[in-house]
């Protein structure tokens, strides 16, 4: 069997460079190297419980150490606790490469979660790349005989040995078939499903920790987690499902010619095989080839916009990783998307609900906003959601005081994020997938042109889209006063019933009344900083008195350990003498 030279697409213009990303064009070959600990087909189970629980181990000590004054040298500053967050960030990141897919595909899926994690550790998770070793073509010809029956390599007339591009979870090679059409064929890992069974495993058992945390698990729902991670990665390496996401994008894009995506060949497609159409054409974030083809990068960059919110408002379906890896554009303009593996869907009772969202936020009614974002499951219905909804308010009134086409989708989404951490937020992938698809095309769109705003490209989609699905009228006056005339009827409605049910709460005893006396935490304060001072003396006077003993029957070092124990009590003594003092002087 031949292989396939490095061929570039036909007729290209000077400056054209070509990628492939499962169904694109080549990138530069990726050959094999040193081999990580998880890059085989046999997997120790005791050796990955191991290695995952002395990562999480590790880290959970480093981040128990960062609320530590002692642990830093010279004393505690925001700027030292800043760059060691930093650090363990870097870490993380490191080990999670060392780890394996899994944990690559699951820090990738954290990277999204800026409501879960800081802003230091989410910002090198997104820097997390599956460019690792490649395996060997000896284990892609077996896979390819496994899978699409015996002889499955013969299946085609020519397969270039040398992949084109080598990922977490796969690796494409370029292949040509007896009908001399041109393909990429996409290669599951070896072991792959095998590795994912083990290290899931054992995070379950991860996830059932943190839940129980006293700390950790406070507000934060990790099985859910946990389980949401696991249903993307199986879809993930799952190739049957990839092709059925390719063929229905495919489909929902027909009628636009601006975006190409690439054909399924079904008959080669296997849950560890996935053969495409071979598209070449320029990466969309390499400027000189664009301009060297010809193309206008302002209406790319527009383009590229659009065809997400046509996505997401028109189709329901989209593409939860459109990073510049995963977008190209031909010699004519058009767009190439690659790698249907992570696609996200959005029912029509959710663009409902976020209909009634983004009328909420118009109007700046944070009481309804609450509402809403409990009704699409996005946060947590806790006792008292005062301090949410003074936050919501605060974002409405402060942070969105903006037009809506001047407004930066990554500068809302920070905002957001911020106000949300230890919040009871509790965003689903869904949403934390649309918030980076929307702040990555940003900063795709403004690499291409510096002047481009993904906000006045959604502008009038959302406008249509709100028109459409919400205000049949047109936006009357007659109709705005019906929807708040309805509002009304049905709280007028409601009200006896809330009464009703707050009689019967009080009468059971379940409705619990709080109240707060200044002058009671102050004199509770201090009666504990007494107790604890009575405990120091007690606990002083005994190393005194073994200090004492000791010396006496001769164990000099002993003693002195003793007495070495006694003055670390004196000065914590002292500590909370003045704090004692401090508390005096306030009531």
């Amino acid at each position: 069997m031949s292989a396939i030279p490095d061929a570039r697409y036909p007729s290209s213009p000077p400056g054209l460079e070509v990628q492939v990303n499962c169904g694109g064009a080549p990138q530069k070959p990726v050959r094999p190297r040193k081999n990580y600990r998880w890059n085989r087909e046999k997997y120790s189970r005791e050796r990955r419980f191991l290695d995952i629980w002395t990562f999480v181990l590790t880290l959970l000590f480093s981040l128990w150490l960062n609320n530590k004054s002692w642990s830093y040298w010279g004393g505690m500053t925001d700027a030292k606790r800043n760059a060691r967050r930093r650090a363990q960030a870097i870490w993380i990141r490191e080990t999670i490469l060392d780890l394996g897919p899994t944990f690559i595909k699951v820090g990738q899926l954290f990277s999204t979660r800026a409501d879960l994690f800081p802003s230091e550790y989410v910002e090198e998770l997104s820097k997390l790349q599956d460019k690792v070793p490649a395996f060997s073509y000896e284990q892609v010809r077996a896979i390819l005989n496994q899978d699409l029956g015996k002889g499955g390599e013969e299946s085609f007339a020519s397969i270039d040995p040398v992949p084109l591009a080598a990922a977490s979870l796969g690796q494409v090679h370029r292949a040509r078939l007896h009908s001399h059409e041109e393909v990429v064929v996409k290669v599951q890992r070896p072991g792959l499903r095998k590795l994912f069974e083990i290290d899931l495993a054992i995070l379950r058992s991860i996830a059932g920790y943190f839940q129980g945390h006293p700390y950790w698990g406070r507000g934060r729902d990790w099985l859910g987690i946990y389980e949401e991670c696991c249903r993307i990665l199986y879809e993930e390496i799952d190739y049957l499902k990839e092709g059925s996401n390719a063929d229905t994008f495919r489909r929902n894009f027909r009628s636009l010619d601006w975006v190409v995506v690439p054909r399924v060949y079904w008959r080669y497609t296997s849950p560890r095989v996935l053969t495409l159409e071979y598209l070449p054409g320029i990466k969309i974030s390499h400027n000189e080839a664009l301009e060297a083809a010809g193309l206008d990068r302002s209406r790319l960059a527009k383009l590229g916009a659009e065809a997400y919110l046509h996505q997401l408002l028109h189709h329901g379906f989209f593409h939860a990783d459109p990073h510049p890896g995963n977008l190209a554009v031909t010699p004519q303009g058009e767009l190439i998307f690659y790698d249907f593996g992570m696609m996200g869907r959005i029912s029509p009772i959710t663009r409902q609900k976020l209909t009634d969202l983004l009328f909420s936020i118009a109007q700046k009614d944070g009481d309804r906003v609450v509402l809403t974002l409990i009704d699409l499951g996005a946060l947590a219905e806790v006792e008292d959601l005062g301090p949410v909804r003074r936050s919501v308010q605060y974002i409405m009134d402060n942070l969105m005081d903006k037009p809506f086409e001047q407004q930066s989708v990554a500068a809302i989404s920070d905002d957001l994020y911020e106000i949300a951490y230890d919040q009871p937020f509790r965003f689903p992938a869904t949403f934390t997938f649309v918030m980076r698809a929307f702040s990555t095309l940003e900063g795709v769109g403004k690499g291409l042109d510096p002047k481009f705003n993904f906000m006045e490209v959604a502008q009038p989609f959302a406008l249509q889209f709100m028109s459409s699905n919400k205000n049949p009228d047109g936006g009357s006056l007659l109709g705005d006063l019906g929807r708040q005339a309805a509002q009304v009827s049905t709280s007028a409605l409601g009200l006896p019933r809330r009464i009703e049910t707050t009689l019967e709460k009080l009468e059971r005893g379940d409705l619990r009344l709080r109240t707060r006396s200044t002058e009671s935490d102050r004199l509770l304060r201090r009666l504990g900083t007494l107790q604890v001072g009575t405990n120091y003396t007690i606990f002083g006077a005994a190393l005194m008195l073994s200090s004492v003993i000791l010396y006496v029957n001769h164990h000099v070092w002993l003693a002195l350990f003793a007495l070495a124990g006694l003055g670390m009590v004196g000065l914590a003594l002292l500590r909370l003498i003045v704090r004692l003092g401090r508390l005096e002087r306030m009531s």
